[in-house]
């Protein structure tokens, strides 16, 4: 009796051992579905980088001097966008717009926003009668003597002006020396917030 358990168990240990682990088959993989999944997830991230640049903020390189001394040339700006959009340029604030038949971006400040009227006297701005206080701007950069008549603002006009008065191409002579002209309010489009990069100059814009 005791034989015949031992070589029961025998044969049961043989069966056991005789079962091998089975091993889980790969599915192949589907080509086509992988590349249309990376395809989805890079055009989702274009389209979300778009909309962000478009309504939320971006960063931008200043190209120039005529910012100066509130912009220097190759900082990188943090421009934001929603102001614009649910509301309006108000004056002083650094903008970033267009000029008409010009497809490149501009940075200057607003210096005159609908129905104002614009005056310069030897490089001393008065708006609306009044001389404008202006103590961003340093004074070896504006003192080339510049004069212009009155101009005042239409319904939907805004004027616009660099810090650096001297090197400065701006409403005051965009299609000519002293022969001022005004953006239109589509033309404005981002509000200069901070200085970014470098980084040791980062700092707020006013």
């Amino acid at each position: 009796m005791q034989v015949q358990n031992e070589q029961e168990l025998e044969n049961e240990n043989v069966g056991i051992e005789n079962e091998a682990p089975q091993k889980d088959e790969k599915k192949p993989v589907d080509i086509k579905k992988e590349i249309l999944s990376w395809v989805l997830t890079l055009g989702a991230a274009v389209i979300i980088a778009l909309l962000i640049r478009t309504f939320l903020f971006e960063p931008i390189r200043v190209d120039g001097s005529s910012m100066c001394d509130t912009l220097q040339d190759g900082e990188i700006m943090l421009v934001t966008k929603p102001e614009y959009l649910f509301g309006d340029p108000q004056l002083g604030d650094v903008v970033i717009c267009k000029y008409p038949g010009r497809t490149e971006n501009f940075v200057k400040r607003v210096m005159g926003t609908p129905g104002d009227v614009l005056e310069i006297v030897s490089n001393v701005v008065y708006r609306n009668g009044e001389v404008v206080d202006e103590p961003y701007l340093t004074e070896e950069r504006n003192d080339n003597g510049f004069s212009m008549v009155a101009f005042t603002l239409g319904d939907d006009e805004y004027f616009v002006m660099g810090d650096n008065r001297d090197n400065s191409h701006d409403s005051r002579n965009y299609y000519g020396y002293t022969q001022p002209s005004a953006l239109t309010r589509d033309m404005i489009f981002g509000h200069v917030q901070f200085v970014m990069f470098p980084f040791n100059s980062f700092r707020g814009i006013e």
